[in-house]
């Protein structure tokens, strides 16, 4: 953004910004009479003379105040100019810069370009909502004014305020398509907002010219795979793998990759190679026993929970679906004791309620079975395994009216295949930085 240069009286700018500090510091003084030379106070038997003394010393304040109050006027006047604001910038005073900058508005408050000069400034303090303000109003002074947009966009993006930011990035590629910065940002601010279809359309050109930039191929993987275009992530996962082959996470998150294309054999293997990698990672053996698991291996699953277990002792989803093999081991009172610490530990667990809601139907506790259920119905209505089973208690008591309720649901609702492990795991959203 174009800024008003100095004009080489940067340091006698300077000295007036001293000298104004002096004077505001010294028209604070208050000048009592007690202060006044002990030769005055010592009149008080000559009447005449300690009144001629003691006028001549108020005069001698006064004078002194009406002039200090002149210099004050005079370097506020030399001060409050953009050459002066920049001045210090330059010497990387910011908040000193910001307050010529502000005096400068108060000046004169519909100089936009003033305005936006304090904007930068607040915003290289990271007073980001200070920022975003004065951006606000120089953009409504002047919506021409070079920069403003992608400045005030990433003001907000620098607060979380992804939503606010996508219109502001959107607008300065339609003047200017060709700005990468701006389709970074904007495809960034997708990401934060997640919606992460549209971060990918960003992304991709981005990436592709910047081969080496593994942070933002990260960025575009994850948009990938959340946006469930596997293929997409795979692509980048590798490439990835390709600078950081040692990476744990990179070898977990191409495991999800392959996942979601339902290779899991192959999946299975990066998960491994994340193991040896570092056994340590967190949800690197809950990732792989959900694989296991998937693939009917229980044995396989059952070790790796455990072992996620010994890591975290109360990490719910590895809780929830070791209690979901003990069940299917038939080990009840195992499979409630997990089950229940699951949902204690975390209460949107959906597999723990219906298999609680399974176990106590069997034992014919129908009341919390009816419980349970509702619960799972609540967090993920339409999978129709809570359905069916909520049908069966309703069945079971007697209730037909609400059994045929259940029953007409689960008739509506397709089986859903597994869910993909990315589902399960925890978001773990690379920090974006601009």
């Amino acid at each position: 953004m174009p800024r008003p240069r100095s004009h080489g009286r940067g340091v006698a700018l300077y000295y007036h910004h001293l000298l104004v500090s002096s004077c505001i510091t010294g028209m604070r003084l208050s000048f009592p009479l007690r202060a006044l030379p002990i030769q005055c106070r010592e009149m008080t038997n000559q009447k005449f003379a300690w009144q001629v003394c003691v006028r001549r010393r108020i005069f001698g304040i006064l004078f002194c105040s009406i002039w200090t109050a002149l210099l004050c006027v005079h370097a506020n006047g030399q001060t409050a100019t953009p050459d002066a604001a920049i001045a210090f910038e330059k010497q990387g005073q910011l908040a000193e810069a910001a307050e010529v900058w502000r005096a400068v508005t108060r000046k004169n408050p519909n100089d936009a370009p003033a305005l936006a000069s304090l904007g930068v400034v607040l915003s290289q303090e990271q007073k980001y909502e200070e920022a975003a303000s004065a951006y606000k109003k120089a953009l409504a002074l002047n919506p021409n004014l070079p920069g403003i947009r992608l400045n005030l966009g990433l003001a907000e993006f620098k607060q979380g305020h992804f939503d606010a930011a996508i219109p502001l990035f959107r607008a300065v590629l339609t003047a200017d398509p060709k700005n990468q910065q701006a389709s970074t940002l904007l495809g960034l601010s997708y990401y934060g907002a997640r919606r992460f279809a549209e971060a990918v359309k960003c992304l991709e050109p981005v990436a592709k010219s910047d081969p080496a930039n593994a942070e933002l191929h990260e960025v575009l993987a994850q948009s990938c795979l959340r946006a469930k275009k596997y293929s997409c992530a795979l692509d980048e996962f590798r490439q990835i793998l390709q600078l950081r082959p040692d990476s744990a996470p990179a070898h977990m998150l191409t495991g999800e990759a392959l996942d979601g294309l339902r290779r899991d054999p192959e999946a299975i293997a990066e998960f491994q190679e994340a193991v040896k990698v570092s056994p340590e990672e967190t949800n690197v053996h809950f990732g792989l026993g959900y694989l296991y698991w998937k693939s009917h291996q229980y044995d396989e699953a059952a070790s790796e929970f455990r072992r996620q277990l010994t890591i975290d002792p109360h990490h719910a989803q590895a809780l929830a679906y070791l209690g979901d093999i003990e069940m299917k081991r038939s080990n009840l009172e195992d499979a409630v004791s997990l089950l229940r610490k699951a949902i204690s530990t975390q209460d949107n667990v959906r597999l723990a309620y219906v298999d609680l809601g399974a176990i106590f139907m069997e034992q014919k506790q129908y009341a919390e079975a009816i419980t349970m259920l509702q619960r799972a119905v609540k967090l993920d209505g339409a999978q129709p395994d809570a359905h069916y089973r909520l049908a069966r208690v309703y069945q079971a008591m007697g209730n037909a009216g609400d059994a045929q309720k259940e029953f007409a649901a689960v008739r509506e609702l397709h089986l859903k295949a597994d869910e993909p492990l990315a589902s399960k795991l925890p978001e773990a959203l690379p920090q974006l930085h601009p």
